[in-house]
């Protein structure tokens, strides 16, 4: 497997080693030892799945009180795969990394808890898997703007399909008081509740 480390500190693209002959692949999705390898220690709770056409945006989400990391790959078609840091007080705040997932490098990516996460379909359709280390709490996640401009992602589509929970999404700044606050040390990150104790 090969680990890169991405321009945000903790955000990881991993590749696995996979295995082709005519009768087609195997590679390993999940092997948590070699992850602790490489700094992820997450115990994983949940794992989540998402059948997604052409064009479709689905985030950029994230929870705030409990924050979710997040191991993301695809396993039928390709998508370009966004984590945006949500930090406050993160040297990174703001900043974001973009990578294609598709079923032909199987690469994942590794988005520590304190990220906003979303994607875009760039096939017909595409399989989405993720495994998160938090439980899933509707309350809890809020949505950022996929086009807020202090962002500046260039997604590749100025009109993507949207549900209307993620079209009403609110930008960065108007999500201030619900971010998570950045800690060095990644197991000590805390949320608005938590600093409010």
């Amino acid at each position: 497997m090969l680990v890169r480390q991405t321009a945000i500190d903790g955000v990881l693209v991993l590749e696995p080693d996979v295995f082709s002959d005519q009768r087609g692949c195997f590679f390993e999705l999940i092997h948590t030892g070699r992850y602790r390898q490489y700094g992820i220690t997450a115990a994983f709770v949940q794992d989540n799945f998402s059948y997604s056409n052409r064009g479709v945006l689905r985030g950029l989400h994230f929870q705030s009180a409990k924050p979710q990391g997040k191991l993301m790959t695809v396993l039928r078609g390709a998508v370009l795969d966004i984590v945006v840091d949500v930090r406050t007080g993160s040297p990174s705040f703001g900043k974001h990394v973009a990578v294609e997932l598709n079923d032909k490098t199987r690469s994942q990516i590794w988005a520590p808890r304190g990220f906003a996460h979303g994607f875009f379909v760039l096939s017909e359709t595409a399989d989405f898997f993720y495994k998160c280390d938090e439980l899933y709490n509707p309350a809890d996640e809020h949505v950022l703007r996929w086009d807020d401009p202090q962002l500046a992602i260039e997604w590749g589509c100025s009109s993507p399909l949207l549900s209307p929970r993620d079209r009403d999404g609110r930008t960065l700044s108007e999500l201030s008081g619900l971010l998570p606050r950045y800690q060095d040390d990644p197991c000590e990150l805390s949320s608005p509740a938590q600093r409010d104790r």
